[in-house]
């Protein structure tokens, strides 16, 4: 068990006012791989450390397909993250799933296409295992968290991840509800390939704001009607951190624990040398002499 836990939260820019939150400061920090969506929030919730950051900026300049997904990971992780939370507005795919409800999800469908979604490039070889790509004992806490801040919750579900910035085609959404997926979302790839790599328990609390455009008696998706229903999910998004800061299962017994320990293909010799200074902050255990 590490000495004390670290949680790393992704999220929309209104989540960082959390109640009870205390030493507060904002730490801009760079990364091999440029910089972060902007400043990290650090603070207090009892015993855990906090750090946020708003995955689309401050203001939400920056769009799904241009967020800097490499950076936002290896910044959490360097600044002492020990689980990683991503909190994402999702359209729902099927009719039980409700606006404003949570789901849990531990799958993903990765539709993405031009996103920078590895670590392991420019000389260094690594295949790390994702068949089940969230941390079951964190997903199981968020949960938990969610349900005790009053949400109506459900527990698993396949994520599809499209490029956006455009919502899908009636076609396109039709055919992804005949996948059994359960919400689409434009962010949770690369972030959970990301994740895995830099050996972080990860899970996805997904916040359901419209039907997307396949529900017959239901208004197409609108940025409008989403963040009206986003507004009303943030405040119990705030109180699920706030329960999940006091109930953080172990990172030493989840699955990302040692998610590079046979994953690494590249002998240390063969590696240039500017890669094993850009991955130090990811390999440097492994990678002993």
């Amino acid at each position: 068990m590490p000495e004390s836990n670290v949680l790393g939260v992704i999220g929309g820019s209104g989540l960082y006012r959390i109640e009870g939150l205390e030493a507060i400061e904002e730490i801009r920090i760079d990364t091999p791989y440029g910089p972060p969506s902007d400043a990290i929030l650090r603070g207090d919730l009892g015993s855990t450390t906090l750090l946020f950051l708003p995955r689309h900026g401050r203001g939400h300049p920056i769009a799904p397909h241009r967020i800097n997904s490499r950076a936002n990971i290896c910044a959490l992780k360097r600044m002492g993250a020990t689980h990683l939370l991503s909190i994402s507005a999702v359209g729902s795919m099927r009719e039980e799933i409700a606006p404003g409800d949570f789901v849990v999800v531990d799958q993903f469908i990765d539709l993405t296409k031009s996103r920078a979604s590895t670590f392991f490039d420019e000389g260094l070889v690594g295949h790390v295992g994702l068949a089940d790509p969230v941390c079951a004992h964190l997903s199981e806490a968020v949960g938990d968290a969610a349900t005790r801040a009053g949400a109506r919750v459900h527990r698993g579900g396949t994520y599809v991840c499209i490029e956006g910035p455009q919502f899908s085609t009636r076609a396109e959404s039709s055919l992804y509800r005949s996948w059994g997926v359960s919400v689409i979302g434009m962010t949770a790839m690369p972030e959970a390939k990301l994740a895995r790599e830099a050996e972080l328990p990860f899970a996805l609390l997904a916040l359901a704001t419209d039907y997307d455009c396949w529900h017959a008696s239901e208004q197409d998706v609108t940025v409008e009607a989403v963040l009206a229903v986003l507004e009303k999910n943030v405040a119990r998004a705030r109180r699920t951190v706030v329960e999940l800061a006091g109930h953080l299962p172990n990172p030493c017994d989840s699955a990302a624990a040692h998610a590079l320990a046979s994953a690494l293909m590249t002998s240390r010799s063969c590696i240039p040398p500017e890669t094993l200074t850009r991955a130090d902050w990811l390999i440097q255990k492994y990678m002993k002499q």
